[in-house]
């Protein structure tokens, strides 16, 4: 009787993650199939990809990627909000001076905002920021500076990111050499990592 019991409590607690396909650590979808021609039930776990590092600097560089996600990927995703109000704001203003008024304006509110984040980066999550503002905008940092303030502004802050290491022209491109962190992005986006 108390093993009957453990089993039915064992089968219900499979069916509870098959129907609200629980997300759990390795697999991201589990569901149940019949097999017709015995009648027997059989769960299928489609499994996450894993990678199989070689060396362990490889693995250590792959958790520090995803460090780096986590910390800055909600930046970007501000970033791409910031930027889309700010699009949506100028088209509203009638000349050209109110427009370069307000982009002082909203330039000054968001270096008071963001300028304690930032000083708290490291370069390589800098780096990591710069590629995923790409990706979420379409637009590298420096068009953005470019078409917001103007183009001299946009030479002078590509110098000083240069002094330091990086780019602000950085593009990104999931296919190619951002293959890592785009899967990294979307098990981020998933509730994955």
């Amino acid at each position: 009787m108390r093993r009957i019991f453990i089993i039915a409590l064992l089968l219900m607690a499979l069916a509870e993650c098959a129907s609200a396909q629980y997300f759990g650590k390795g697999y991201w979808d589990v569901y149940w199939d019949r097999d017709k021609q015995t009648g027997d039930s059989i769960v299928h776990f489609q499994l996450l990809p894993v990678y199989v590092f070689d060396r362990g600097i490889d693995r250590r560089r792959y958790l520090k990627m995803i460090r780096a996600v986590r910390k800055v990927y909600p930046l970007a995703k501000k970033a791409r909000e910031e930027m889309a109000a700010l699009e949506a704001e100028l088209c509203a203003l009638p000349t050209i001076e109110a427009q370069k008024e307000f982009t002082k304006q909203v330039e000054k509110r968001l270096k008071s905002t963001y300028t304690p984040v930032l000083y708290d980066m490291t370069r390589y999550e800098g780096r990591i920021l710069l590629k995923l503002i790409d990706r979420e905008t379409d637009y590298t940092a420096y068009q953005i500076i470019k078409d917001f303030r103007s183009g001299f502004v946009a030479g002078f802050w590509q110098g000083i990111a240069r002094i330091f290491g990086n780019n602000l022209k950085t593009e990104y491109d999931g296919e190619g050499d951002d293959r890592m962190l785009e899967q990294i992005v979307v098990y981020y986006e998933a509730g994955l990592l």
